[in-house]
């Protein structure tokens, strides 16, 4: 493919926008399908160094948050604190499609502060056995910056399956 045929691929959905949700019912209907899941795809990455990993998340406080014992995740996360998280279902037709890639600021919540006491109590971890383990585990928070949301059920409401979230 040459440039213009690259920037072409990926201005298709800006150029095939359709009829747009008002912001607030995009956010609500985000949040539900967010909340009606529990595993992404989380992507890190730094110069040439991509990786994608499958990850437990809690949804709350606008803020997505992962425990995670560690993993070649943080070799990206070091140096660059833009991650991108896809939620979906399994693909079933075309006429039948959800899913959801969501831009974020990921951070690392630093061990037994008042934040990552929060997140254990919210996902009912007790802090004494996390205390045990021997070494802390880790938890991220990716705050979402932007995200698509593909859901084949917005065109029977006459809005386009494909939208867009700026937070």
């Amino acid at each position: 493919m040459t440039h213009e045929e690259y920037v072409q691929a990926a201005e298709y959905w800006k150029k095939n926008a359709g009829v747009k949700m008002e912001p607030r019912q995009l956010k609500t209907l985000a949040e539900e399908y967010i909340l009606a899941n529990n595993t992404c795809a989380l992507a890190t990455g730094t110069g040439d160094w991509v990786r994608c990993t499958p990850i437990e998340y809690s949804y709350h406080d606008g803020a997505f948050w992962m425990f995670t014992e560690g993993g070649e995740k943080f070799i990206g996360l070091e140096k660059n604190d833009n991650v991108s998280l896809a939620i979906f279902d399994r693909y079933t037709g075309f006429g039948n499609i959800k899913g959801m890639q969501i831009q974020g600021k990921a951070t690392v919540v630093e061990p037994f502060s008042e934040e990552y006491v929060s997140a254990a109590e919210y996902k009912k971890i007790p802090l004494e056995a996390l205390k045990k383990l021997p070494s802390p585990m880790h938890l991220l928070k990716v705050r979402p910056v932007r995200l698509s949301f593909l859901n084949s059920d917005f065109r029977k409401n006459g809005a386009a399956s494909r939208q867009e979230l700026v937070f």
